[in-house]
């Protein structure tokens, strides 16, 4: 099974931290919810918060493409 570029960019933010747990311990969440986010994409309330965890290397755009990104960020400078 091919990964899927949000599962590509969340293996990315993970490799930030070294291992699964420390990631999902930085985000105060489970490892089992990284584990499902892999499968089934990052819940757009979480991306934000992973961009800032890495520093902006993983971007909420590689994250979920559902969201239409570049108008909330347009609106944050107003």
């Amino acid at each position: 099974m091919e990964k899927t570029d949000s599962s590509k960019a969340l293996g990315k933010a993970i490799e930030c931290y070294r291992t699964l747990n420390a990631f999902a311990t930085a985000l105060g969440v489970p490892y089992q919810t990284v584990q499902q986010w892999m499968k089934n994409g990052v819940p757009e309330k979480w991306c934000v918060e992973i961009e800032k965890l890495t520093s902006g290397q993983v971007r909420c755009e590689e994250l979920n493409d559902k969201v239409d990104w570049s108008y909330l960020r347009n609106s944050q400078a107003a």
